[in-house]
């Protein structure tokens, strides 16, 4: 008996019997492209891993192009990989059962390449889980040439230092053409015999924006500030450029989209129309690195909603960017559509709406389909604020929009908004309660219908790399409590058709931590893991405890990391990294945030 063999067998009878929803183990979905059969015969096999659940990483469109890019290229076999649940990694421990790849139950260990994307500092701890599950030594130093050549890409590693002990390498910037690179790149090495080790270091060499964390040097000051970064070799670029995709237009989709087996996140085609965002908004990290803009046709557009349809059967269909509203051909886009799938009862879903009059334009798209609720990203309460942080909207341009969204038959709306930016003052909190109690009335005010149902998130601001915030103290967990107290004391008794929903602020101080840290991390986010800490984005398995045990036992300050102002003149842990706005602007914008404020 093979080892595959023996491992599908051992996968059905002694885990999948054991476990919650055995069906997002078992693999085999409608439009899987990896076939058994095929890793065996592959030059170049590849493991692409989501560390999260398979509910989350199913959706993420991302993870389905790389999967659609691999499987595509002549002698390379792609297969998905996502984080066994606490149950079922239980079971796989105690009964040796080690990670296995979801297509074809193929050991993760026996991959050339182990490919992870991340899109969230709380996964942090699941690469290692991943890792460490599949027999893969967790400090890329420990590794051999027998081992899987350990990427990364994808938004989070932007600033790649917390985990830059863990990865071989990392992608900075787009990844259909950089996956497509390397997975050639690396099958012409393979071929030639050349080394894994001597790999990391040619490719790195190669590609402008291909990063070996560990083939660089950090040195810091006394007062713990970073001191330099620089490369152990010859060769080396000192700056890391971003990868860009040429023609986003006829880009890599997957037009055959993976079914998944139980209810996801995102049940839906997800259609990426627009790439970047105009708006520049000083918080967004996504806004100052996706760039420079870029959009599909509606035509293009249409021919992969066709094919994804056809393929999979869906009721809806995503527009997805950051900013769908300021995609340039959006009422011919959503008129074609509206043309060709309300009569198939396929509805059409906005994730991501700005608020000024552009809105007006938006409700009667989904006019023929079923109404569910919009989305709206308000982020803060009060004119000067949204002015200050680049989001510039009046109330009287949400109220026009909201307006129209009543019209045209919705009565659900969900708002975001966010607390903790810098200058921010108690009447911005307070007006977060005032400004969507008056959102809900609107409609009762302008329709003479009753009050519009209002859900209303309360994120807290992490301030990311690249954008103007990067220099900010985030506020302490203290703060954020307190601003939770207070909405929760004006909600009280108000009306029940304005619900309050606030987030953790123990994970967004530790999001905070973790997004403008430096490569000492890589001890805490061990050591967390060491003790059990997994799923972190997850209320039922976070456990904030833990994170400052791993604090305590490594020596590391977070205050430090999450609540400390930065200089201008201050070399942060991503100045290597290329940036599309140039340093100055990005200073510009931040001091002029406090001046629209009138505050120090």
């Amino acid at each position: 008996m093979t080892t595959t063999t023996s491992l599908f067998q051992r996968v059905r009878r002694e885990l999948l019997p054991y476990v919650r929803q055995p069906a997002q183990y078992i693999g085999g979905e409608v439009n899987q492209l990896a076939q058994p059969g095929d890793w065996e015969r592959a030059a170049v096999r590849v493991a692409i891993a989501f560390p999260d659940t398979y509910a989350i990483g199913m959706s993420h469109l991302g993870c389905q192009i790389l999967y659609t890019i691999g499987n595509n290229m002549p002698g390379v076999c792609a297969e998905r990989v996502y984080c066994p649940w606490v149950d079922a990694e239980s079971i796989m421990r105690e009964k040796h059962i080690p990670l296995f790849t979801w297509d074809t139950r193929q050991p993760v260990s026996e991959a050339d390449i182990l490919a992870f994307s991340l899109q969230y500092e709380m996964n942090f701890t699941g690469v290692l889980n991943l890792l460490d599950l599949a027999g893969i030594p967790l400090q890329a130093a420990a590794r051999t040439d027998e081992h899987p050549l350990v990427l990364a890409g994808g938004p989070q590693i932007d600033n790649p230092e917390p985990l830059a002990d863990f990865l071989d390498l990392v992608v900075i910037g787009d990844g259909e053409p950089s996956f497509a690179a390397i997975l050639a790149a690396y099958g012409e090495y393979k071929a030639a015999g050349v080394p894994r080790r001597e790999m990391i270091a040619l490719l790195a060499r190669r590609f402008p924006w291909l990063y070996a964390p560990n083939l660089y040097e950090p040195s810091y000051n006394r007062d713990g500030r970073l001191a330099a970064l620089t490369p152990k070799f010859d060769g080396l670029p000192a700056r890391i450029e971003r990868c860009r995709t040429p023609d986003f237009e006829q880009a890599p989709v997957p037009v055959r989209p993976l079914v998944p087996w139980i209810e996801t996140v995102h049940d839906r085609i997800g259609i990426e129309i627009m790439r970047g965002c105009p708006q520049l908004c000083a918080f967004c990290h996504a806004g100052y690195t996706k760039r420079p803009l870029a959009w599909r046709s509606p035509q293009r557009i249409l021919e992969i909603a066709e094919d994804a349809w056809r393929a999979t059967g869906h009721h809806e269909i995503g527009l997805l960017s950051l900013s769908t509203a300021d995609y340039p051909k959006l009422r011919e886009l959503a008129e074609s559509l509206n043309s060709r799938f309300a009569e198939r009862m396929v509805n059409l879903s906005f994730p991501s709406l700005r608020i000024d009059r552009m809105l007006a334009n938006i409700p009667w798209l989904g006019i023929s389909v079923r109404k569910g609720s919009i989305t709206i990203a308000v982020e803060a309460a009060r004119d000067d604020m949204r002015r200050a942080i680049r989001k510039k909207v009046t109330d009287g341009d949400l109220l026009d929009g909201v307006r129209e969204v009543y019209k045209a038959g919705w009565n659900k709306l969900k708002l975001y908004f966010m607390a903790g930016f810098p200058g921010e003052r108690p009447d911005d909190i307070d007006g977060i309660y005032e400004l969507s109690k008056a959102i809900a009335d609107e409609r009762r005010r302008s329709l003479g219908k009753p009050p519009g149902i209002v859900t209303v998130s309360v994120g807290w601001l992490v301030p990311k790399p690249f954008t103007p915030l990067q220099w900010a103290a985030q506020p302490r967990v203290e703060y954020f409590h307190g601003v939770r107290r207070r909405l929760r004391e004006l909600s009280r008794g108000g009306p029940k058709y304005v619900k309050l929903r606030t987030h953790d602020p123990e994970r967004s101080i530790l999001e905070g931590v973790f997004s403008r840290g430096d490569r000492r991390l890589c001890a805490v986010v061990y050591e967390a893991w060491r003790r059990g800490a997994r799923f972190d984005g997850w209320d039922d398995t976070f456990d904030d405890h833990i994170w400052q045990q791993a604090y305590a036992a490594t020596g590391v300050d977070p205050a430090w990391y999450a609540h400390r102002e930065r200089p201008f003149d201050e070399l942060l842990p991503w100045d290597h990294i290329g940036q599309h706005l140039p340093r100055a602007y990005l200073e510009n914008v931040y001091t002029n945030l406090f001046a629209a404020l009138s505050t120090p």
